[in-house]
């Protein structure tokens, strides 16, 4: 019996939404409520991360038994292989799930896996960084939650906009952050993987242009190992694009499932704007 929290929304084909290291399930901001008008939408929160507690045996965080766990997650929701879509951890997700074929279409937002020395060097530095910030005093903490042009700087790495995240939702991921006991063993494992399998369901990877944890040079990356499946990109999108353009990324998931042959919203395509690489 899994032990994920998620919350789920909406009728229609299932979609799961899967958030990225140190991140829990707000991370889909209003992208999750744009979704749930013409999708079953579950949205869930990370083993170790969010409200989901520490994996328990045989299961590990290792990342290969993360994806076991979620597809125990689709088994226990009766989800017959549902649509996929995660943001850079949960991206890697996306697309090892899509190689398993355990999904029907997957969409890997800034994924991780496609990173050279420098690149990696870069996302690890960040993110120690966002996380020794975290354990600052909580009247610091609430001061850069509180004020925009704080949460502007301190969440830099992740939003082109933080200014947009309310204070409640900044505090809240930064406490999350600071007390989510996957953090490390998830970054140790993470930090050494590299995607090299081959999806074998209809995928798109989408990069942000102004994504600063995940170059989008590693995009050029994705393009060239993964030659056959969708590459889109979210123009003036930081790394977690979900915030900074809701409208844009909900489209590039329904366009990925529309082209896939499952009914959508045409409208919720049409308004997303996607530009096709």
């Amino acid at each position: 019996m899994t032990t994920i929290s998620y919350t789920r929304k909406g009728s229609g084909e299932p979609l799961v939404l899967c958030h990225g290291i140190g991140h829990r399930r707000t991370a889909w901001a209003d992208t999750f409520d744009l979704l749930s008008e013409s999708f079953e939408v579950i949205a869930l929160d990370l083993p170790g991360f969010g409200e989901s507690p520490a994996p328990r045996k045989p299961h590990s965080y290792r990342l290969s038994s993360c994806a076991d766990q979620l597809e125990e997650l689709f088994t226990d929701l009766d989800l017959d292989r549902p649509h996929f879509a995660g943001n850079s951890l949960g991206g890697l997700f996306a697309l090892e799930l899509a190689a398993r074929g355990s999904v029907r279409t997957a969409t890997a937002i800034s994924p991780a896996g496609f990173w050279n020395a420098r690149g990696l060097l870069n996302a690890v530095g960040q993110l120690t960084v966002m996380k020794a910030s975290a354990y600052a005093p909580p009247p610091v903490l609430k001061l850069f939650a509180d004020k925009a042009v704080l949460r502007k700087l301190s969440m830099r790495a992740l939003y082109v906009h933080p200014e947009r995240l309310s204070p409640e939702v900044a505090l809240g991921d930064t406490v999350n952050l600071r007390r989510s006991p996957g953090f490390y063993p998830v970054a140790f494992h993470s930090t050494r993987a590299k995607y090299t399998d081959t999806p074998v369901v209809p995928t798109t990877i989408a990069w942000g242009t102004k994504d600063r944890l995940l170059l989008p040079s590693q995009a050029k990356v994705a393009r060239e190992r993964l030659p056959h499946v969708r590459h889109v990109t979210l123009p003036g999108c930081g790394h977690v694009p979900m915030l900074d353009n809701p409208q844009l990324v909900a489209g590039t998931i329904a366009q990925t499932i529309a082209e896939a042959g499952f009914n959508t919203s045409e409208q919720l395509i049409a308004g997303s704007h996607i530009v096709a690489v």
